[in-house]
């Protein structure tokens, strides 16, 4: 691994303040940290995987403060849970057997699906809600195998992997909307924790960045938690979108 500098460091330390704030806000953090580290010379491939085992912690307080919104569904809950971890390390697998060539051709691509996921993120919550009715939930496999997919991509690139999953879990289930936000909560933590774990035994983390940057997101975490009264969500999230599309359209052009 090179040698980044001080200023790289420093730098790696304020993007995660800034990708802990956003998510504290809007979504969508990965958008700040995944360009912060490809920016201090990060390889995209080792970035997107000191990203994630930088972030992957920050799901833990959330999981942990919702546990109680688990209770009835215990069972469910576990099966997602084993569902996300291997979801996770299938797309860590893919991510590191597919290799750096194709990651980079990807990564604007990635990087665009991330932003129209966090621009539709409003009519997603509306139909999560309109399909929390009395009609039914779809079978447990159906339910499985999508969420098995959805967390595949979040192990390969993560940017999103909470409102997809939240869309999934509100369009196939009954549950309230703080039920459902639990469980995505479970399973962003299962499958980027466990992404993390497999990653770090590949030799592609940067681990001094990426304990940085994870201390940047949990302080830029609680920062976002103090200040979420003041700031208007609609107003943050058009800015993190036009940022999303710019970075885009440079890694595209670059």
């Amino acid at each position: 691994m090179a040698d980044l500098g001080t200023w790289a460091l420093v730098f790696a330390l304020l993007g995660g303040v800034a990708g802990g704030f956003v998510n504290s806000i809007a979504g969508g953090g990965t958008l700040i940290t995944f360009p912060v580290l490809t920016a201090v010379g990060i390889p995209a491939l080792d970035a997107n995987v000191t990203n994630a085992v930088a972030l992957a912690p920050g799901y833990a307080g959330g999981t942990y403060a919702q546990r109680g919104d688990l209770a009835g569904r215990r069972d469910l809950a576990r099966a997602l849970a084993l569902t996300a971890i291997l979801g996770g390390i299938t797309g860590a697998a893919l991510l590191l057997a597919t290799g750096e060539e194709l990651f980079e051709q990807l990564v604007p691509w990635l990087i665009f699906a991330a932003t129209g996921l966090l621009a539709a993120q409003g009519p997603l919550r509306r139909i999560t809600t309109g399909a929390r009715g009395s009609s039914g939930e779809v079978a447990r496999p159906v339910l499985l195998v999508s969420a098995f997919v959805a967390t595949v991509y979040g192990g390969y690139f993560g940017a999103g992997l909470g409102i997809i999953v939240i869309a999934i879990l509100g369009l196939m289930l009954t549950d309230a909307l703080n039920r459902l936000n639990a469980l995505k909560l479970l399973m962003s933590l299962c499958a980027n924790g466990a992404a993390a774990v497999f990653f770090a035994f590949s030799g592609h983390v940067y681990w001094l960045v990426a304990v940085l940057m994870g201390v940047g997101a949990w302080g830029g975490g609680w920062l976002g938690g103090r200040t979420v009264q003041h700031v208007r969500e609609s107003v943050f999230r058009a800015g993190i979108i036009i940022l999303g599309i710019g970075i885009g359209i440079a890694f595209l052009v670059t």
